[in-house]
């Protein structure tokens, strides 16, 4: 087993997750079986019952070195054989005190694999300040200088930068932080993300791989990047736009949706649209908002209604609920392309309990309390649009993460008045997947699956929404839901 370790330095949201990504996307396109573990400093907290705004610090256990071996060996592909390579991304900056105890992890851990078998990506900020132009070089210096003190050497520094890297700031990298010019890769800001895989293909990382890890591979990886450059290409072509109001709790900071986002924008570019995101706190859409803020109540209304689709991800507590409520109503009336990704939790109190609390999962306590990981939703209707969507599959499996579930005793009450529970578990006791009849695309489902989204392969339910919201769903499934030529390369 190989194993790549991505760190990051100077500041947080450097990118070290699309380098990690892009690094496992182009072995994969040299033939390696290829896994990925992200690593957060939250091991002391279950990380899913905080804010998106709020950070914790965390306490690491002695077997975190074993854990990885272990699920590094775990096979994610169809065909069950174990990974090659294990591209790890850890979390946090270099010099941060929640990342302190991984970092002195790995330090063992690279003795523990042998030094052919493990390698390190740093990747750092090269900035660019608008008063000279210059790019500079010390942040990056001192950034390797204390991941150096801490143990780790990297092997390649992956600068970001707003324009291409000058020879002479390569080649002054190179020899303050102790690496042959080649081993400092360049990734300036690009037109699409999807071009990153292609820039470290071109600066010849797949060959300092194969030297550095003795990596028997194909010879050039062509066939997949050869799609990734199609739809990149492709990406900086479009032309028609379509846009989807997204309504949720945490929409200050648009990584709080990070991968729903992401699933929006694979599907937009599967159907050849530009995707314009309108981010609208589901709060401002209540009525005491009216009375309390009545120009940002407006404003949200005014983005709602000229929205072509409206998407409401998953949130948990009270704060915004009643505002998720009204866009899913007024969306349901006016027949606007709708999904909702996911549950939300409501009075506990309340006289008509539509949504309870699972009962075997620790009724009032949050933390460890979910019902995590991959499920089973078996299709209980073979007119189901979702169904038609996943290939006419008889069953999906699905990431779930939630506490919440449908009341089942209320099923007849909503099919009733059109709400088809289209998808159930296995055991047919959680309603899993709804539609609303004679509407333009109205779906609700209790897993994410976002976190299944690929670039090539797009979310089956966003990929639904976004086909109603720009008017081509009925033409997709007429046409037995394939895309034409000129939509996927």
């Amino acid at each position: 087993m190989k194993y790549i370790l991505v760190t990051g330095g100077v500041i947080s949201g450097i990118g070290k997750g699309i380098i990690a990504s892009s690094v496992g996307t182009i072995l994969k396109s040299c033939g390696l079986h290829v896994t990925a573990i992200k690593i957060d400093p939250y091991i002391n907290i279950d990380a899913g019952t905080f804010s998106p705004y709020e950070h914790v610090v965390p306490h690491i256990t002695d077997a975190i070195q074993e854990w990885v071996m272990r699920q590094a060996k775990v096979s994610v592909d169809d065909d069950g054989i174990e990974p090659e390579v294990c591209v790890i991304e850890l979390g946090g900056t270099v010099g941060d005190i929640e990342s302190m105890p991984f970092i002195e992890a790995f330090r063992q851990f690279q003795f523990k694999v042998k030094r052919e078998n493990f390698c390190n990506i740093h990747v750092s900020l090269v900035p660019q300040p608008n008063s000279t132009g210059e790019q500079k070089t010390k942040p990056t210096q001192n950034s390797v200088r204390e991941l150096r003190g801490l143990g780790l050497s990297p092997d390649l520094i992956v600068c970001r930068c707003s324009t291409p890297l000058d020879t002479a700031v390569k080649e002054k990298i190179s020899m303050f932080c102790h690496v042959e010019p080649e081993q400092v890769i360049c990734i300036h800001d690009v037109s699409s993300i999807y071009r990153v895989p292609l820039l470290l293909e071109d600066q010849g990382i797949v060959d300092y791989f194969c030297r550095r890890l003795n990596l028997l591979t194909e010879m050039r990886p062509r066939k997949m990047l050869t799609k990734w450059k199609e739809m990149s290409d492709r990406s900086d072509r479009l032309l028609e736009q379509t846009s989807i109001a997204l309504v949720g709790k945490y929409t200050k900071l648009s990584d709080s949706y990070a991968s729903v986002i992401k699933a929006l924008e694979h599907s937009a570019l599967a159907i050849n649209y530009k995707l314009e995101v309108k981010y609208i706190d589901s709060a401002d859409l209540e009525p005491a908002a009216l009375q309390e803020e009545p120009v940002k109540y407006h404003e949200a209304w005014q983005k709602l209604c000229s929205a072509d689709g409206v998407l409401v991800p998953g949130g948990f507590g009270v704060r915004g609920t009643e505002g998720k409520i009204q866009a899913i109503n007024w969306a349901r009336k006016r027949k606007k392309p709708f999904l909702d990704a996911n549950s939300t939790e409501f009075d506990p109190e309340t006289k008509h309990p539509v949504v309870i609390e699972m009962p075997e999962h620790n009724p009032g306590q949050m933390g460890g309390t979910m019902r995590l990981g991959k499920r089973r939703t078996l299709f209980k209707s073979t007119s189901s649009v979702l169904r038609k969507l996943y290939g006419d599959a008889e069953y999906v499996d699905e990431r779930h993460r939630h506490r919440f579930e449908v009341n089942p005793e209320l099923k007849q009450h909503f099919e009733d008045r059109g709400f088809r529970f289209v998808g159930q578990d296995l055991e047919g006791e959680r309603m899993e997947i709804i539609e609303l009849q004679d509407h333009t695309y109205f779906v609700g489902v209790q897993y994410h699956p976002e976190f299944t989204s690929r670039p090539i392969k797009p979310s089956p339910p966003y990929f639904g929404l976004l086909l109603a919201a720009s008017g081509k769903l009925q033409n997709y499934l007429q046409k037995g839901c394939r895309l034409s030529p000129r939509y996927f390369a």
